[in-house]
């Protein structure tokens, strides 16, 4: 296929290269000049502006930084630009209310979108080994997973529009949840003389279980090699985690549901990105203990 793809950060980037290895031809569009030359040295056709690149697709995915962004874009540049017929994917993590109603215009239009939030981070990006959670109805949920399935180890389908934003941001705030119980429980252990390597050993055996440990381990040197082992460099930004929250909050407060975890972790994180950290993995709040 022919896909237009708009938005080459530190997920998009490794995406839209997973795309060009699997034999789709890509037209690649960035604001930045870095973006756009890599993703040349990639394999992927590259534009310097938006309606130029979906021109002639037949599909459009889209990973930007917020919902106002994706909301902009899409009107802005896609819908009435791109070929009718063309299957919009919003790969973004934005709020439900938003991914909504851009499915809700691009339907008005004649298009069939789909909201498809990922969960793995960087290193799955680049890997192909993304899992999406897929809003969609059922037609437009087959054709997406012919465009997302060589980014994927995993394409779910969540429900109608706005369910994968749904399923985002209560992964990522239980994400938090666990990783904040998970520092605080490696750092007591090495604090009341338990070596926290032979925490882990129990632990990540244990009803302990859980990714935070056992897959991402937080202190440096203990369990599974992670950005703690690299001064909390790379991985996933604070700030993102923090943003994240905010959106399960406003979510929470839209859908009227008791969050008092999510909303301690999100304050947590505030106060942690507003030290001056947000470029710091999430998992270094163990240092903060």
């Amino acid at each position: 296929m022919k896909i237009a793809f708009i938005g080459l950060g530190n997920m998009g980037g490794g995406m839209a290269a997973n795309l060009v290895k699997a034999g789709h031809q890509v037209h690649a569009f960035d604001l930045s000049a870095d973006a756009l030359t890599k993703a040349g040295e990639g394999g992927c056709q590259t534009f310097t502006a938006v309606p130029d690149a979906v021109a002639d697709v037949d599909a459009v995915v889209t990973m930007l930084p917020n919902g106002a962004i994706v909301k902009s874009v899409y009107t802005a540049d896609v819908i009435g630009k791109a070929p009718k017929g063309a299957l919009f994917l919003d790969c973004s993590t934005i709020d439900v209310a938003t991914a909504r109603e851009v499915a809700a215009l691009a339907s008005d239009a004649g298009y069939e979108m789909a909201d498809a939030p990922v969960s793995g981070g960087i290193a799955a990006a680049n890997g192909g080994t993304l899992t999406f959670m897929v809003g969609a109805s059922d037609a437009t949920f087959e054709k997406a997973k012919a465009v997302l399935e060589p980014m994927a180890k995993a394409v779910i389908h969540a429900g109608e529009v706005g369910a994968g934003q749904v399923a985002k941001m209560c992964n990522n705030m239980l994400l938090a949840i666990h990783m904040i119980g998970t520092c605080e429980a490696l750092a007591l252990a090495g604090k009341a003389g338990l070596d926290p390597q032979k925490f882990y050993e129990i632990s990540s055996k244990s009803t302990g279980y859980c990714w935070s440990l056992n897959d991402y381990t937080p202190a440096p040197g203990v369990g599974a090699t992670s950005p703690a082992d690299n001064g909390y460099a790379g991985g996933f930004a604070s700030a993102l985690m923090l943003k994240d929250l905010k959106l399960a909050m406003e979510g929470a407060q839209s859908a009227g549901a008791t969050v008092p975890m999510g909303e301690h972790a999100k304050a947590i994180y505030e106060a942690f990105v507003e030290a001056g950290n947000g470029g710091k993995d999430f998992g270094a709040i163990f240092t903060t203990l």
